[in-house]
């Protein structure tokens, strides 16, 4: 199992591709939720470019609604394990089913890994409304548009748009978004306060995906020309030190659109 930060995961797979032999296979699970930095790729494509096939039986995402401190204390969670072969998924999905632990299947590896590593960003920004002292009616806007934004980028890339709307989606935004839990809401509440993002960070005492996810996905989609105006301001905040407030005003004075959008999005065609 592959359950480390995003930046440890390419050093960590060459080590693993080092000791495995060809002869006794493993199926492969990971459960880190981020983009690689520079390069943009899931996590799963960058396990497959330094694991070769052949020292592998399977490659499984494990992902969801899941705070750990929750899970511990075993409160009802439920997840979903996605991979190409259904049957892997189902293998993963067996092994770790239980009475308050329950595992979904899933085919959609690259939706169920962009609402993941996406949902961090959302998370950030969420966590600054509250530090602010915005109510219900803002985090509501934010966390819906937010999601709009998550599945455009997932859809240009070949995703099943209702994977958003299910665990790896909507599902791991509401847990993310909502939760003291959450470092990546916590890092955006005390950012909301007036605290530096340099400060945040070293006081944290843990890796907030969200940051480098925010950088990573606001890249990819200046590259792709893809429309991400939340994702954009919260990368402002981040990485250009725009005030907080300067960066809400002018989402919110965007010019006026329809909500659901007509406009096609091509399908299929890129790799990410």
């Amino acid at each position: 199992m592959f359950v480390l930060p995003t930046k440890a995961i390419r050093v960590v797979a060459k080590e693993v591709a080092s000791l495995l032999d060809g002869q006794t296979r493993p199926h492969l699970i990971h459960a880190s939720k981020g983009l690689e930095q520079d390069t943009h790729k899931r996590i799963s494509v960058i396990i497959q470019e330094e694991i070769p096939t052949e020292k592998y039986d399977s490659l499984v995402v494990l992902s969801g609604p899941s705070h750990a401190e929750e899970v511990a204390k075993k409160d009802i969670t439920t997840i979903t394990a996605a991979s190409e072969n259904e049957e892997d998924a189902g293998y993963v999905q067996k092994l770790f089913m239980n009475p308050y632990f329950r595992v979904y299947r899933n085919t959609d590896v690259i939706g169920v890994e962009l609402g993941a590593a996406l949902k961090n960003i959302i998370a950030v920004g969420a966590g600054a409304l509250h530090g602010l002292g915005y109510g219900d009616n803002a985090k509501a806007a934010l966390m819906t548009r937010g999601l709009a934004e998550i599945s455009r980028l997932g859809i240009a890339f070949g995703a099943d748009p209702m994977t958003f709307f299910g665990l790896s989606g909507v599902g791991d935004l509401i847990v993310t978004g909502t939760s003291r839990h959450s470092r990546n809401w916590r890092a955006g509440d005390l950012i909301g306060k007036g605290q530096d993002l340099d400060e945040v960070l070293k006081n944290m005492g843990m890796v907030v995906e969200g940051v480098a996810t925010t950088k990573a996905a606001y890249e990819l989609a200046q590259e792709k020309g893809i429309e991400m105006p939340i994702t954009e301001a919260i990368y402002k905040v981040l990485y250009e030190k725009v005030d907080v407030k300067k960066a809400i005003e002018e989402l919110m004075l965007r010019e006026g659109k329809a909500e659901q959008s007509s406009q096609n999005v091509e399908k299929g065609s890129q790799s990410i």
